[in-house]
């Protein structure tokens, strides 16, 4: 017991005493099994789970500093695991997080179906999801003003004098790309004017997919004017697609083309993007501090009996 006191903080432990076991652990290279002290009876694991879908990706590791931010006040820590957009893994990283006895969970949905995050399958953990949501899911969500900042970057585009704007977006099955294309439509819908359908691009994952879609409309007959990025790493594909073009004209010395890019989500390097750029921008760490203070409302017991909360946070329009 007395070692376990140490172990715990020192308190009600003689200097002396506290000192020689301090030592002991040392010599010992000595730690605490945290796995079995979850087994204990009423023992909390102090573990969230928070799921991811690319690791590798910058703004999902702001997010994830965001969520740890919040919930290291607590003394809990953060297990974080990348589905890659692939929905077996998602199911399997579920079901290791649940038998990790996590307390709650925070996840960046890859799909549609609500029955993947249902209470029961889940053992009751609590989760929220963020940046993307479920349609019918008994869940808290965070979003951003997807439909909102799409809608604006557009208008902006069409009053500029643009009619042939690309939209190059992710999955369709994925909420943020859903919402962010209905942004797009609805700003061309109040324009009166008809969204050009050879140029929406949809299933992109990665930049590579994104630079290939691009290549390919700027060899078209009739080549965009204007582009809207649906996210951060599909503006990066764009990027080098125009920078590229842009090298191999000056090599010809022939004049680019100037082709305006609106992008959703900032990236690094933004401000030194090489073509005109705007960005739609927000906090990915204050999205998943939103996160985290609403899952640790329901470990806590202050939010008990509320129905399943929706939280969209704003964005800002940016020009580099």
């Amino acid at each position: 017991m007395t070692v376990s006191r140490v172990l715990a903080g020192g308190k009600n432990v003689r200097p002396a005493v506290r000192e020689h076991v301090e030592r002991v652990v040392s010599e010992l290279g000595y730690h605490r099994n945290e796995n079995a002290r979850s087994l204990r009876p009423g023992q909390r694991s102090g573990l969230i789970g928070m799921m991811i879908t690319n690791i590798g990706n910058p703004y999902y590791a702001e997010m994830v500093q965001g969520v740890e931010q919040v919930v290291s006040r607590t003394g809990r820590r953060i297990l974080v695991g990348a589905t890659n957009e692939d929905p077996q893994l998602e199911g399997q990283l579920l079901s290791d997080f649940v038998g990790r006895q996590v307390e709650g969970l925070v996840v960046v949905p890859v799909g549609q179906d609500p029955a993947v995050f249902a209470p029961e399958r889940l053992n009751r953990v609590p989760l929220v999801l963020a940046s993307r949501t479920i349609d019918a899911a008994n869940a808290d969500a965070v979003l951003i003003s997807d439909i909102a900042g799409a809608h604006d970057a557009t208008r902006i585009l069409l009053t500029e004098g643009h009619r042939r704007i690309a939209f190059l977006g992710n999955k369709i099955t994925v909420s943020t790309g859903q919402r962010r294309l209905a942004g797009f439509r609805a700003a061309h819908d109040e324009q009166g004017v008809e969204p050009a359908g050879d140029l929406i691009v949809l299933g992109l994952q990665d930049a590579a997919s994104a630079q290939s879609a691009m290549d390919e409309l700027l060899d078209g007959d009739d080549a965009p004017t204007a582009v809207f990025a649906a996210n951060n790493r599909i503006s990066t594909g764009v990027i080098r697609a125009l920078s590229r073009r842009a090298d191999r004209a000056r090599a010809e010395c022939r004049d680019p083309e100037a082709v305006r890019l609106f992008a959703f989500d900032s990236f690094e390097f933004a401000d030194m993007a090489p073509v005109p750029l705007s960005v739609i921008d927000h906090d990915p760490r204050e999205l998943g501090r939103t996160a985290a203070q609403l899952l640790l409302s329901r470990l806590d017991g202050s939010a008990e009996g509320q129905e399943p909360r929706l939280i969209e946070l704003p964005v800002t329009l940016v020009d580099h």
